[in-house]
């Protein structure tokens, strides 16, 4: 289903579908309403399929076909509630299920002695595992496995968040110690907290769930068994556990890129961008990147992970690059740093919804990060060529003006740095694996004389669906005048049926809900609907507010509050807005920040992300409660005492 051109002001919910296209041999596919049998790949752009009716063969084009599932309606439906719908006792639940089947997906002997030896194994009937094994393999994703009974929370069913807060604590206290105590005294710990402080305490079973969740590698180090850990988990230097074929492992970073770039309009200095980037580990290829002026946070890394899951044909045309990068497909674990983007609760929701294992960089581990970091500290030499380089340290800068050398757009660096992934770096020698990156990626996907390939992987179907998982989710009620997030009112006629809802498990407390924002347009939410299953657009409630991003607004209210206005209301932060905007018009001809900030703005109403290429401005009308010209930021004394808020 194609959700891009949902307008946002429409009435209309969308669904969003997880599932991913099959490319392996003898799955079904199609292509305008054809159904077809694929029987060989040939290329990453084209397969051949028997159609199933005629008999007749012919060649395909991946890029227009759909995938065909057996899953009936009601297994869609569930598959497709947001994340944070599913309460913590069904996701552990469709995790077991996942383990259980696990050696089984990928294989091809998966027939009935496979599942009754497997069964055997995990203690399950082969009539029960051979049925997960089908409604995963239906849709693709840990969801499809949810208990079909109790499915998704019917209200607010999560432990509240000082609940979470109070087991994390007494783990960390208690149990994650020299002490080594068992998980009997802790779930005693909590309960006596939870008393203490008044909080409605957590089932016992919930609290074990918590403990049982704690990696092997944790367990070992923080109870005593440092060494033990080290041995059994440290890789060896220049090497990384497991990454044995393409998308098995991906590791994703951030950095500060060694240029300074110069706005669209005046083409003066406007200060360096980030970059976040994604790199498979057994190739070496580039899987994704994002490129903003803002600070890294969890937006980045939604973006990030888009972009390397989907396939890319469209953005290396929107960016005007006659190259290939054939890379897609989700990747079975992604490997990071420590940081709190990546250890959002929200995060790792994603990433188990999309079978996505999520690992943590060893604290004072470096060799961990070792891949990532040399792709960044490649790219940041690379870039060192370029007009208005800040080098890498100031000696070597030593003589050179960055600023008044700058002379490149955001766009422009970005077309450069596309260029260079796939042009340059995919088809250079890598000495560490001893070919291309490119050469590598599709010996890991086609295979060769000496080892056999893993196969195309899955097509994400829906782009929005994708993007929409990973983006920051609120948990809200919804009053009369509608749903409030940051101090701000969304409403829209769907809410109605909603308003002052009672939760079904507590009537005396009110439902809690599920939304999603991007925070770089912060003008409309996206509200999940618990019965339908659907998804909605909600505006702001004050159609007089302009569009805008988190940290403008943040920036705003932080301007009101120092002009001695106690309580700010969004009458006074549209005025502050308008206010700072003007300023900015005026200034950002003298102010390098006053122009950063505006070139932020322009670059956050373009909408432009992996799930929509072309950019929101190409495919849907102007907001009719935007204001006619385009501007923003604040001047340097503004905003001198406040930092970025991405």
């Amino acid at each position: 289903m194609d959700n891009k051109n949902i307008d946002v002001g429409s009435t209309a919910g969308i669904a969003l579908n997880r599932q991913k296209l099959d490319l392996t041999p003898g799955k079904l596919v199609s292509q305008n309403g054809v159904v077809l049998r694929l029987t060989e790949i040939l290329d990453f752009d084209t397969v051949v399929g028997v159609e199933v009716e005629s008999g007749r063969s012919r060649a395909l084009r991946i890029q227009e076909l759909k995938p065909v599932t057996d899953a009936s309606a009601e297994l869609q439906r569930v598959a497709a509630c947001d994340a944070e719908d599913i309460a913590d006792e069904d996701w552990k639940i469709a995790e077991r299920r996942y383990a259980a089947i696990k050696p089984l997906i990928n294989t091809q002997d998966s027939g009935r002695r496979a599942v009754e030896e497997r069964a055997k194994e995990v203690g399950v009937d082969p009539a029960t595992l051979y049925r997960w094994l089908l409604r995963f393999r239906s849709l693709g994703v840990v969801a499809a496995l949810i208990p079909r009974k109790r499915g998704w929370k019917p209200g607010n069913s999560r432990i509240s968040k000082h609940a979470e807060t109070i087991i994390q604590e007494v783990i960390k206290d208690t149990y994650l110690t020299h002490q080594r105590s068992k998980p009997q005294k802790v779930v005693l710990e909590v309960m006596r907290r939870c008393q203490q402080r008044g909080v409605e305490a957590p089932h016992a079973n919930t609290v074990r769930a918590r403990v049982s969740a704690l990696s092997e590698r944790v367990r070992l180090s923080s109870r005593g068994f440092k060494e033990r850990a080290k041995n059994k988990f440290m890789p060896a230097a220049g090497t990384f556990p497991h990454a044995d074929y393409p998308l098995q492992v991906v590791q994703i970073d951030h950095t500060p890129a060694d240029i300074i770039l110069v706005d669209d309009i005046h083409r003066k200095p406007i200060g360096r961008p980030w970059i976040t980037l994604a790199i498979d580990i057994h190739s070496r290829m580039v899987a994704g990147y994002y490129l903003s002026f803002d600070p890294p946070s969890e937006t980045s890394v939604a973006m990030c992970v888009a972009h390397a899951i989907l396939p890319k044909d469209e953005w290396l045309a929107v960016h005007g690059v006659d190259a290939r990068w054939d890379v897609w497909g989700v990747m079975d674990k992604i490997h990071t740093d420590n940081g709190a983007d990546f250890r959002s609760g929200n995060f790792k929701r994603s990433c188990l919804m999309h079978n996505i294992d999520l690992e943590f960089r060893p604290g004072a581990q470096p060799r961990y990060g070792g891949h990532i970091e040399r792709m960044l500290g490649t790219l940041l030499h690379e870039i060192h060529d370029l007009p208005g380089t800040t080098f890498s340290n100031i000696k070597a800068r030593e003589g050179y003006d960055s600023e008044k050398n700058a002379a490149m757009t955001k766009s422009e660096f970005e077309e450069w740095l596309v260029t260079l992934i796939c042009k340059v770096y995919h088809q250079r020698m890598h000495s560490a694996i001893g070919m291309t990156p490119a050469k590598k990626w599709e010996i890991g996907m086609f295979g060769n004389a000496d080892a056999s390939g893993r196969g195309l992987p899955p097509r994400p179907s829906d782009r929005h669906a994708l993007l929409l998982d990973f983006l920051p989710s609120f948990e809200r009620t919804i009053q009369a005048d509608g749903v409030t997030i940051d101090g701000l009112n969304y409403y829209t006629d769907v809410l109605r049926s909603w308003i002052n809802a009672a939760d079904e498990k507590s009537p005396k407390q009110k439902r809690v809900f599920t939304f999603r924002r991007d925070p770089r347009d912060i003008s409309t939410i996206w509200f999940y609907d618990p019965d339908s299953k659907l998804y909605f657009k909600v505006p702001f409630a004050n159609q007089a507010l302009p569009s805008m991003s988190i940290w403008e607004y943040s920036q705003a209210k932080a301007v009101a509050r120092k002009e001695g206005m106690r309580s700010v209301n969004e009458s006074q932060v549209l005025r502050a807005i308008t206010e700072l905007r003007d300023k900015v018009e005026e200034s950002k001809e003298k102010s390098k920040k006053a122009r950063r900030m505006s070139q932020r703005r322009r670059e956050h109403e373009k909408g432009i992300s992996p799930a929509n290429p072309a950019g929101v401005s190409k495919v849907l009308p102007p907001s009719p409660a935007a204001p006619a010209q385009s501007f923003a930021g604040l001047l340097d004394d503004d905003v001198a005492a406040f930092d970025d808020i991405a």
